[in-house]
């Protein structure tokens, strides 16, 4: 909430007299007083906070997100999961992304769990729903941007030096959904494949903790390639 308020796309707040009590920082001008039993049919959780606000939408078209040159992009292929999409977007935004596009037959990133799971990340950086993958990818090539898909299966070793480079240049991970991954006609249009070796016997990693480990695996690989340079 106050993410969103900071970021001025509010434009109807609700509120009951306890969150009031509690919040005053948040209250902006004029906001609308509900009862109880109000806030609980607004919301979708078990214990409501009792502050509710109608937003903007907060998507934006594919080409307006990619331009100026982005370097660090994370692309969501029908992730089904709120959670999971938002915590995605969180990572991204924690590791400085430009944006994250979602792609295919995804979750709405609007979707309560998914802004929750965010922690207000959603309010940080663009967000893009491209219903068509192939455009989105395309898009991202055409962008300057280096498509590597999150595969357990593929030719690349994250953490294999000779990869170090290809990770500190302009990057567009594509993550898959949680249960079938990456669909292998998408994998094959992205430029590499590159897996999270697993060292002990998990026998996966889930999709945002993967993101988590290759959004950050190439933050850390730009800076060491900037760190050389100087």
């Amino acid at each position: 909430m106050r993410e969103a308020l900071r970021h001025g796309r509010v434009r109807e707040l609700f509120v009951t007299d306890a969150a009031a009590a509690r919040h005053p920082d948040l209250l902006g001008p004029a906001p609308v007083r509900i009862t109880d039993r109000a806030a609980a049919s607004l919301s979708d959780t078990v214990t409501p906070q009792g502050i509710f606000a109608v937003c903007d939408l907060l998507d934006v078209p594919l080409d307006r997100a990619l331009d100026g040159a982005p370097r660090l992009v994370a692309v969501c292929v029908a992730v089904a999961d709120p959670g999971n999409a938002g915590t995605v977007v969180r990572v991204a935004d924690a590791a400085g992304a430009d944006a994250v596009v979602f792609a295919g037959d995804a979750v709405d990133p609007h979707n309560g769990k998914a802004v929750r799971a965010s922690t207000g990340s959603v309010f940080h950086l663009p967000l893009v729903r491209e219903r068509d993958t192939t455009v989105a990818i395309d898009a991202c090539r055409a962008a300057g941007l280096t498509t590597l898909v999150a595969d357990a299966n593929g030719e690349l070793d994250l953490h294999d030096p000779a990869v170090a480079p290809l990770l500190a240049g302009p990057v567009a991970w594509i993550f898959g959904g949680e249960a079938h991954g990456v669909p292998a006609t998408v994998a094959e249009r992205a430029d590499h494949r590159v897996r999270v070796p697993i060292h002990g016997r998990a026998e996966s990693l889930n999709l945002a903790t993967a993101a988590a480990v290759c959004l950050y695996e190439s933050v850390g690989a730009r800076a060491l390639r900037s760190a050389q340079d100087d």
